[in-house]
């Protein structure tokens, strides 16, 4: 399998091929949807947090409260700032950092792995002209797309 980022270069490879089997089963049902349903499905992927979003939010969610409860309740909540933000730090860096591997493991994906599901369904919907597929069953014209733009 090949990688586009640190995030699926440092996820466990059973975890990264069940997110691309899962999104890759979403296309080839989404092969027989009418272009307003495709056209529901794009607006839902780009609604999707990915996981830089979800990361860079709950740790400064983690690390704001920390910082206020340290100057409202008690100084050792300040601990919490100086916890998280190293973790911040370590995926800006290396792309990991612990909670990586839960989040992966729940199913959440890099924005490339969105922006693959999101391309595949416009592709299906027909956005794209360069993609001939009228000799391609329709039974088959889900498995082609996700192909073709993963590839």
């Amino acid at each position: 399998m090949k990688y586009f980022d640190r995030v699926q270069a440092h996820t466990a490879e059973c975890v990264n091929q069940r997110i691309q089997e899962q999104a890759e089963h979403r296309i080839i049902e989404a092969a027989i949807d009418s272009k307003a349903r495709l056209s529901e499905r794009i607006r839902n992927l780009e609604n999707e947090w990915d996981i830089d979003r979800l990361l860079e939010m709950n740790a400064s969610a983690i690390a704001f409260s920390g910082v206020a409860f340290g100057l409202l309740v008690n100084r050792k909540f300040f601990a919490i700032p100086c916890f998280i933000l190293p973790f911040l730090f370590l995926y800006a860096t290396k792309g990991w950092c612990p909670p990586i591997p839960i989040l992966r493991r729940l199913g959440i994906r890099t924005r490339h792995e969105i922006d693959d599901e999101k391309f595949a369904l416009k592709a299906l919907r027909g956005d794209f002209d360069d993609l001939d597929d009228d000799a391609i069953p329709a039974s088959h014209r889900g498995h082609h797309v996700w192909e073709a733009v993963t590839n």
